[in-house]
């Protein structure tokens, strides 16, 4: 890869075309890139480092461009350890505390009303930090702009190397232009999940003895985050998908002025599809959706996977959430008067064990058409996981949507291919033994962390 990014986006890529329907194109673009050698010693960093806050506290594309520079730069020359020389902790301290505020006073469902016939909306899936396939997508898809919204449907740590640049990168974004960049919650957005599968280490490991606070910091982010979107009336994203109806009937106020709170009876009954207002009356700040009890809808929303099979049931391979199937998923988007829904939250590793439903080869797959409309899994991080212990790699590439005016309601599929190469980098994870796929989960380590 080029040792430094160009300071502007490039012109649009040239895509090779490929139809799977009249309504639905899919482009692919290349992202392989070569690396100059330079014997002269280390590249230079392409800016002045360390970055400093803007003095008026206004972000601005440029800032945003340095940042990703110097990300680029620091991942390839210089040790995790060395991050606090390119970004301070006093800066991390203003970025995620701007956006903290900005992310907690949106509701769990963002509603993206404001588009015209001049505006694009990208959809993003997992990105898992592979910070230079963020990049490529982001200069392949167009920056971020007053016509071109972003939605990125969560998993921005874990696993990869660099999560904690990919995160702060995307928050950068959401600060410089928060009626444009929509970013929503994860599976691994959770303390559960980054203690597993890498980023508090990864943390830890580039920030030292601020670690710990700047862990903290981006667990208190993830709580911020929103559980879902609606765009144009007409496409519902989420990482993981659909979810219950939690029913609970008031029982009666318990006597005592210290204690007058209802008391609930939860009552145990079939499962049923929820509805948008109990989604935008769920309780998302927590460090770990529960599984049990009456807060459940984050849980499902984050967690959740689409069957062939018809119906609800309860998600027994991961242990929290459900399984949707066909007939769900037209009774969801004939409900609410939808077209689509777009989630996320499978890779290609998921896919290999999950019968009836296709692989994550080229970043997407339409699980389900049915009358309404359609249901897709859209998974953008490439060669994905970064570190595989398997002899042979997915090699699979990763995709983003585009939805276009009027409607918005037909997806236009964009696929590419991994940076290569990437920069050296050791896992903060036991990939080998670590659990696959988020399945099995230790729920009584859930319980403790929360």
């Amino acid at each position: 890869m080029a040792d430094s990014l160009p300071s502007a986006p490039p012109s649009d890529p040239k895509p090779a075309t490929a139809t799977n329907s009249p309504e639905e194109a899919t482009t692919t673009a290349s992202s392989t890139t070569t690396t100059s050698s330079t014997p002269e010693g280390p590249t230079p960093p392409p800016v002045q480092i360390p970055l400093s806050w803007p003095a008026d506290s206004s972000l601005t594309l440029d800032w945003i461009q340095n940042l990703i520079s110097a990300f680029d730069w620091s991942s390839k020359n210089l040790p995790p350890a060395e991050l606090p020389a390119v970004l301070p902790v006093s800066v991390f301290d203003t970025l995620v505390l701007t956006a903290s505020k900005i992310l907690h006073k949106e509701p769990n469902c963002v509603r993206i009303d404001d588009c015209n016939d001049n505006s694009r909306v990208v959809v993003v899936g997992d990105v898992h930090g592979q910070l230079h396939d963020v990049i490529f997508l982001l200069q392949d898809a167009g920056f971020p702009c007053d016509d071109r919204f972003f939605v990125f449907n969560g998993d921005y740590v874990d696993r990869g190397a660099w999560g904690l640049e990919t995160f702060l990168l995307l928050l950068a974004w959401k600060v410089f232009l928060p009626q444009r960049v929509y970013l929503l919650r994860g599976n691994h957005e959770s303390k559960y999940c980054t203690s597993v599968y890498g980023f508090e280490k990864e943390v830890l490991a580039k920030y030292g003895d601020k670690g710990k606070h700047v862990y903290r910091k981006c667990l208190g982010c993830f709580e911020g985050l929103p559980l879902a979107s609606i765009i144009a009336g007409h496409v519902y994203t989420a990482h993981g998908g659909l979810f219950r109806s939690v029913s609970i009937t008031p029982s009666k106020r318990s006597k005592g002025k210290k204690n007058r709170r209802i008391i609930l009876n939860s009552e145990t009954k079939p499962l049923s599809l929820g509805s948008l207002e109990e989604l935008s009356k769920a309780r998302r700040s927590v460090l770990d959706p529960p599984w049990e009890g009456q807060n459940l809808i984050p849980g499902d929303v984050l967690w959740s996977d689409p069957t062939m099979k018809s119906g609800l049931s309860p998600n027994t391979e991961r242990g929290i959430g459900l399984l949707w199937g066909p007939d769900c998923t037209e009774d969801f988007l004939k409900k609410f008067e939808l077209k689509l829904i777009i989630r996320s939250h499978e890779g290609p590793d998921a896919r290999e064990k999950r019968l009836g439903l296709g692989g994550m080869d080229i970043g997407y797959t339409i699980d389900h058409v049915v009358p309404s409309g359609k249901l897709i899994t859209l998974f953008s991080a490439p060669d994905y996981p970064q570190f595989q212990a398997t002899e042979e790699r997915f090699k699979n590439k990763g995709a983003y949507i585009v939805l276009n005016p009027p409607c918005f309601d037909v997806p236009e599929f964009h696929t590419f291919e991994a940076i290569t190469p990437r920069p050296a980098a050791k896992p903060y994870y036991d990939y080998e033994d670590v659990i696959d796929s988020d399945e099995e989960l230790d729920l009584a380590s859930m319980v403790t962390s929360t």
